[in-house]
């Protein structure tokens, strides 16, 4: 026990600070995930030295996005995701070809191979769904016609990381990529598509012995993890991610009437791997790197958030949404999500991306998320000059040429969270 004991304070010592600083961050209502990562970042080597050693990120990275999947698969509502189907689908696959474009050219001048463009490519194309949920709910468009949009290509991105996952997984060392994994693709991709259009219009599916499992915590959570865990199993020895067998999964449950109860016991459990795995995110961060390529990360880094917003408005347009519609979702998606920190270990696993192409990944990725706040301040003007009426980049960014904000009734009040789970299952009802 005695040797134990260092090892379980400093666990303890790293929680509380995590824990605290994400607390703090959702006091000053930004994302916690920005808290969580700037812990492991003080802790680490980058920081005071305090927790050094990280050998533990790639299984965390595994088990985290392995139970996020198969919660995000759960709360889906197939219904309105497929009352936003068009937009959203073609949104996601405007982002990645104009992600591959710019991959593209960074490829040709930086000597990258086609696996690496592709990896990248990737990586710059999925948005966070945290920070979008957060901005928002800050500006009260989470049950909006915006907010569902937004929503909507979430989950389409969601969707889409299962391929890429099954893609990155597929580059061996060396880069070799075989016909074999392009059918494993269309497999999937046919197999969640027949699965949305066969089961989005129906209603509830009783679960097998429901009577015994509802209202039972223990219960519910043993079986929620039983089938997570057995469609994973399946779907990795066939070949395919086990993430997406955790992803249908939770589409399978999501869809019978286990589902309200399920999510409230299996998000505790995920919640508190995607703690560990944003921490250890935070510990991966190399200030060194970053310092000594500052112009490299710096064009990476702004160049990633304007060109992913500036995309998204044309690409938004040109499904059909209106200007302000398409402004502010094209700007509330303009940062990395958290998935890129997973296709980023995956290709640094599969030596498709070398140890510097890794730090300059999560150099990207982790700036993206801590300048949120920023960003997040900056879709709040663009929202307050729309609701206005006002159209220019210019007046959307600098609240001094807006004017006086519109003020908000006192009997004006967000949707919280509860409310959103509670809209989601009067929808699929």
């Amino acid at each position: 026990m005695e040797e134990q004991l260092p090892f379980l304070l400093l666990i303890a010592i790293v929680t509380m600070a995590a824990v605290l600083s994400g607390l703090f961050m959702a006091w000053l209502k930004q994302p916690p995930m920005v808290g969580y990562i700037i812990a492991g970042l003080f802790l680490g080597p980058a920081g005071i030295g305090f927790m050094p050693q990280v050998d533990a990120v790639p299984l965390i990275a595994e088990f985290g996005v392995l139970f996020l999947l198969f919660v995000i698969g759960m709360e889906i509502s197939l219904k309105a995701f497929i009352a936003d189907l068009r937009p959203a689908v073609l949104t996601v696959i405007g982002q990645l070809g104009v992600a591959l474009m710019a991959m593209l050219v960074f490829g040709a001048v930086l000597n990258w191979r086609p696996e690496q463009i592709v990896l990248l490519a990737f990586v710059v194309t999925m948005s966070s769904t945290a920070v979008a949920l957060k901005i928002l709910e800050d500006i009260g468009e989470l049950r909006g016609e915006l907010g569902r949009l937004v929503v909507a290509v979430m989950i389409a991105q969601d969707i889409a990381i299962v391929p890429m996952l099954i893609i990155a997984n597929a580059f061996d060392n060396g880069g070799t990529f075989e016909l074999s994994t392009l059918v494993t693709v269309a497999l999937a991709i046919a197999f969640l598509v027949g699965f949305i259009a066969f089961f989005g219009p129906k209603g509830k599916l009783h679960f097998p012995w429901q009577e015994q499992i509802l209202g039972r915590v223990e219960m519910v959570t043993l079986v929620a993890l039983l089938v997570c865990c057995t469609l994973a199993v399946i779907t990795g020895v066939a070949g395919m991610s086990p993430a997406y067998g955790a992803f249908v999964a939770g589409l399978i449950i999501g869809k019978t009437t286990l589902r309200a109860e399920a999510i409230r016991a299996m998000e505790p459990i995920q919640g508190v791997l995607m703690v560990c795995f944003f921490v250890a995110i935070g510990l991966l961060l190399d200030v060194g790197f970053i310092m000594a390529n500052l112009g490299l990360v710096s064009v990476f880094v702004l160049g990633a958030l304007l060109l992913k917003s500036v995309a998204n408005i044309l690409i938004l347009r040109l499904a059909g949404l209106d200007w302000s519609t398409a402004y502010q979702a094209g700007l509330i998606m303009g940062q990395i999500g958290e998935f890129s920190f997973v296709l980023a270990a995956v290709g640094l696993a599969n030596g498709v991306l070398d140890p510097v192409g890794y730090k300059l990944a999560i150099s990207v990725v982790v700036l993206s998320l801590l300048f949120s706040p920023i960003w997040t301040q900056a879709v709040k003007h663009a929202h307050d000059a729309t609701e206005q009426g006002f159209g220019s980049l210019r007046m959307a960014f600098f609240p001094g040429a807006i004017g006086i904000a519109r003020e908000k009734s006192s009997h004006d009040v967000e949707p919280t969270a509860a409310d959103v789970t509670k809209q989601r299952e009067r929808e699929e009802t």
